[in-house]
């Protein structure tokens, strides 16, 4: 598979990741399934898409065991981004950025994976209580101590608060200005897919230009580019997609030409090219930086994702992707 750098550091991965998410977390807990979702993990290392993406929060905890059974055997083929900063509630999620909690936190997380070093730490959210600043020099303190080798930052959430008339991205790029006074953001991971674009506007660019890797969270617009999910079908309570405006049974109706427009793209490149590679192929073409980071528990959808970085869009496809209408439903 074709390799990317991440940040200044030129830390080398696969064109197309791995989000790990799915396996413990936020969807469909019926068919979590740790068997399969190891297979999937090994299969992504046998495949090149090196770059296995988790957090802390996820299960809580349970994502980081199991990526851990697998790197207890295959370390030196993984690289291995986690997050620190959300802890989960039996009804919330609140952000803790205190020193001293992002040290255990480090130090819990290097045990359950298995590992002596984590490549990329990421910072979650930030805490509103503590300048991020603060948070950040801890991060940077264990890149000091050899625990991880590079740092980066999740992108604010839609939903969060915003100033009137600011751009989605706006809060983020002001939290990157700030910490990068104090230690070098690596990566940055934020939203971006066909139908969610608006990294292109302002934080794709900032992380070009400074020599940032962007981890392009959602590619797949969770599940829904790939065309295999069927307006109305329903999700199961703990889906997030349940609770997610593009997916009630209207919208879902609503944005098919967006999946019709992969499809068509996909025909013409060949028999066994899908609309979720196209998708991914769409996420390679916004820059070199750039590294898709699908989520998947199931090794099929692995194999077909790593599949992606092989497909070139050609102008004609990346043009009719530029004039796909916006997609229906939001966060706002």
């Amino acid at each position: 598979m074709e390799r990317r750098t991440i940040g200044a550091t030129a830390l080398a991965v696969g064109a197309v990741g791995l989000g790990c998410m799915p396996m413990n977390w936020a969807y469909s807990a019926s068919r979590q399934r740790g068997d399969e979702s190891l297979r999937a993990v090994h299969r992504a290392l046998d495949l090149g898409s090196s770059l296995l993406d988790t957090a802390d929060m996820y299960g809580p905890f349970t994502n980081e065991l199991l990526l851990g059974r697998v790197l207890k055997e295959r370390r030196s083929e993984a690289f291995v981004s986690t997050k620190v900063g959300l802890l989960v509630g039996e009804q919330h999620i609140v952000a803790n950025g205190r020193p001293g909690y992002v040290r255990r936190a480090c130090d819990a997380s290097l045990r359950r994976l298995q590992t002596d070093v984590i490549d990329l730490y990421q910072l979650h959210r930030a805490d509103p209580e503590i300048p991020v600043e603060e948070t950040w020099g801890a991060m940077a303190e264990l890149v000091r101590a050899g625990k991880v080798r590079a740092l980066g930052l999740c992108a604010v959430g839609a939903r969060s608060a915003r100033r009137p008339g600011a751009r989605l991205h706006d809060a983020t790029i002001r939290q990157l200005e700030r910490v990068q006074q104090v230690f070098p953001v690596s990566a940055v991971e934020a939203e971006l897919s066909v139908w969610s674009p608006e990294a292109l506007r302002t934080l794709l660019p900032w992380c070009a230009s400074r020599g940032v890797g962007f981890l392009a969270a959602m590619p797949l617009g969770n599940g829904y580019l790939t065309g295999t999910l069927t307006p109305g079908q329903g999700f199961e309570p703990d889906d997030l997609r349940a609770r997610h405006p593009r997916f009630t049974a209207e919208m879902m109706a609503a944005n098919q030409p967006i999946v019709a427009a992969l499809r068509r793209i996909a025909a013409r490149h060949g028999d066994g090219v899908t609309a979720a590679q196209v998708a991914l192929a769409w996420v390679l073409a916004q820059g070199r930086h750039v590294v898709p980071v699908p989520g998947t528990k199931q090794e099929r959808w692995v194999t077909q994702n790593a599949g992606a970085a092989g497909l070139r869009l050609a102008e004609r496809d990346l043009a009719e992707l530029r004039v796909l209408p916006p997609a229906q439903g939001s966060w706002e």
